[in-house]
């Protein structure tokens, strides 16, 4: 259907005006009919938090989400707009985006008395219609909602006149659906006006009450620990947010993988080819496992699958280099390249103790010498590798590094018995890199088990008795 110029041709068109809640509802009910999923990209949620977005949804509530960071709440919150149509109609040039057949502010009415039929119509996208603010405590209540516009008081125009304000974000997403980051760092007062908009459809400016009965879908996210604190969010705004929703980490290794995988930079981008053995994605998803039920980290803070994330972008970057100096034909990570991870990982953990004892790169390359072993069970036990054990133990050892040329380690493959096949029982024969990276995975699970000796000098590793 050709898109309407003015509010005749609009009328004539038949084009149904709904309110955002309803424009909500009618495109996820179609969504449900046509098993369509509402919220592609987000994984591990299936079961928990989608089916009671669904429900707050369908219901036209305003949601809260309660997770702390990396939990995928931003991102939920701008897949909402997936749900709202693709284009609506505005009146033309309205600052709070006005409902041609019901608008709101002085302007745009007096426009329609005067014009009519002939009120001028344009169309935004769905895009148009989001808006968010990360909350700090210096928003005010002009930047959330609005404030009297000097210069048009000036003109003469009096401070109760609502033509005086220069609208805020919310107003300005009128028609749409407003996110604010971290509610409970609000103050007092920007949440009372807040609560107002919601509850009372009006504000007060300076002390000047004007009716704004705006249609916003407002959405907030927060960190449970806050969101609970007494204080810290005003309990009427509290009770106006009719559902709150719990977010989580990945619940299986698997979930966490995936996303891993789906948010890390693409291999496409990467100077050569990339192979990452399963192993070696499974150490960096069972180190983040391990980091969220330590209790040597504040697990109030969290920790992110970002750090997942960057970690598997850090050991690939790490491998790349190696490929690039030493002119191989492919990227693939080894054992030798997590060191790369203590970098990225700082800062994104946070200590319960601080002190010269609980340094915070000891801490990592603990983890990471759990989730080894963890992973290194899944595939060996240690019977299986007796003859590996064996030769070292008749005094034999090998030295390994994340600057040694992939072809370097077949000659130490060939001579250590049992080795081949292990590497074999991992499916990494393909290609010298691959069966590199295998190699040090076997070595590092058998001195993770005391069955080897390992001395690290500079950047080089020599496994032995």
């Amino acid at each position: 259907m050709k898109e309407a110029k003015n509010l005749g041709e609009l009328k004539k068109n038949g084009h149904p005006v709904l309110t955002v809640r309803e424009e909500m509802r009618k495109n996820l009910v179609h969504s449900l009919a046509t098993a369509t999923r509402i919220l592609p990209g987000i994984v591990g949620y299936d079961d928990t938090v989608i089916p009671d977005i669904e429900n707050a949804i369908l219901s036209g509530h305003h949601m809260v989400f309660l997770g702390e960071r990396g939990q995928a709440k931003s991102r939920i919150i701008r897949g909402l707009v997936s749900l709202l149509d693709e284009r609506i109609p505005i009146v033309q040039g309205c600052e709070i985006s006005d409902n041609p057949c019901a608008p709101i502010c002085r302007s745009c009415r007096r426009r329609l008395e005067k014009e009519g039929d002939a009120l001028p119509v344009e169309w935004i996208g769905r895009e148009q219609r989001y808006g968010e603010k990360l909350a700090t405590p210096d928003v005010s209540i002009a930047d959330i909602i609005g404030e009297i516009d000097p210069i048009k008081v000036a003109e003469g125009r009096y401070l109760a006149d609502e033509e005086t304000i220069h609208y805020g974000l919310i107003p300005r997403t009128n028609r749409g659906i407003f996110a604010i980051n971290e509610l409970p760092d609000l103050t007092e007062k920007v949440q009372v006006g807040l609560f107002n908009l919601m509850e009372e459809k009006d504000v007060q400016i300076k002390g000047y009450k004007i009716r704004l009965p705006l249609d916003v879908v407002i959405v907030a996210s927060a960190n449970p620990e806050d969101y609970t604190s007494r204080g810290r969010i005003i309990t009427p705004l509290k009770d106006r947010f009719d559902v709150q929703i719990r977010t989580h980490y990945p619940r299986t290794i698997q979930d966490e993988l995936s996303i891993m995988e789906q948010e890390a930079a693409p291999s496409s981008q990467r100077s050569k080819p990339v192979q990452v053995p399963q192993f070696m994605k499974e150490i960096l998803g069972y180190m983040t496992f391990e980091a969220r039920k330590s209790n040597e980290i504040n697990q109030t803070s969290g920790v992110s699958v970002r750090v997942t994330i960057n970690n598997y972008e850090s050991i690939i970057s790490n491998a790349e280099k190696r490929s690039l100096r030493l002119k191989e034909g492919e990227v693939v990570p080894r054992i030798s390249d997590l060191h790369s991870v203590l970098a990225s990982t700082g800062g994104k953990i946070e200590m319960e103790y601080v002190g010269e004892e609980k340094k915070e790169d000891e801490l990592v390359e603990k983890l990471l010498n759990r989730a080894s072993v963890k992973v290194f069970d899944q595939y060996f036990s240690i019977n299986s590798l007796q003859k590996v054990v064996d030769y070292f133990n008749s005094g034999w050892g090998v030295e390994v590094s994340d600057t040694m040329p992939s072809q370097d380690y077949l000659e130490g493959i060939k001579e250590i018995p049992g080795l081949k096949e292990a590497i074999g029982s991992l499916g990494t024969l393909e290609s010298p890199a691959l069966m590199a990276s295998a190699t040090e995975f076997i070595l590092e699970g058998l001195h993770l088990h005391q069955k080897l000796n390992k001395e690290v000098e500079g950047g080089r590793i020599t496994y032995g008795k």
